[in-house]
């Protein structure tokens, strides 16, 4: 269950799956770059993560194309973007993997964006959410889309503390932007 208020500082981890990509033939699965849908969906997801008061201390972004096009995008939507490291270990990694990168994370940093792909970011939010408000697991459960957003919440002295079902998934939104590209 949810570790108890005292136990640390409240930290969310907020996961963010890429934006829609597209599939240009003869282009390494590394190195696809947004559909024109991603291209309007990846700043939804920025302004998404800011009304909902989820601006990052730290973001770690996969180092895939669509991965930092996403980044790029999300982040140009607020005032002043938080440091990035863009980590080659978050590309095609599983969630065991994913977590082993949440766990260096420094104590300071109390709401961390991690920007990456499926199926190892929606294995790393069922793994660790205890319990959800609403029914936020079973939307995971049924499909983390293309510009997903989970929000998890728990309490931890560090970040190497968050272990399974130890957090509560607050929130899940799909961020899309609309067809003008403006929204």
């Amino acid at each position: 269950m949810i570790a108890r208020a005292g136990a640390g500082p409240l930290r969310r981890l907020v996961v963010l799956r890429h934006a829609k990509s597209a599939r240009p033939e003869g282009v390494a699965d590394h190195r696809r770059p947004l559909a024109p849908r991603g291209l309007r969906d990846a700043p939804a997801a920025g302004r998404a993560l800011a009304e909902a008061d989820c601006l990052p201390d730290l973001a770690l972004c996969s180092t895939a194309v669509r991965a930092r096009q996403t980044w790029e995008l999300a982040s140009a939507q607020w005032g002043t973007p938080p440091p990035v490291r863009f980590d080659p270990r978050l590309y095609d990694a599983v969630a065991s993997e994913l977590l082993d990168v949440v766990h260096e994370v420094p104590p300071e940093v109390e709401t961390l964006l991690l920007v990456g792909h499926n199926p190892g970011l929606e294995e790393l939010v069922l793994q660790l959410a205890g319990d959800s408000l609403d029914d936020a697991i079973e939307e995971v459960r049924t499909k983390f889309p293309t510009s997903a957003i989970a929000v998890l919440a728990w309490h931890g002295p560090t970040w190497d503390t968050l272990a399974p079902a130890t957090a509560l998934l607050t929130s899940m939104i799909v961020a899309r932007g609309g067809k003008g590209g403006s929204k």
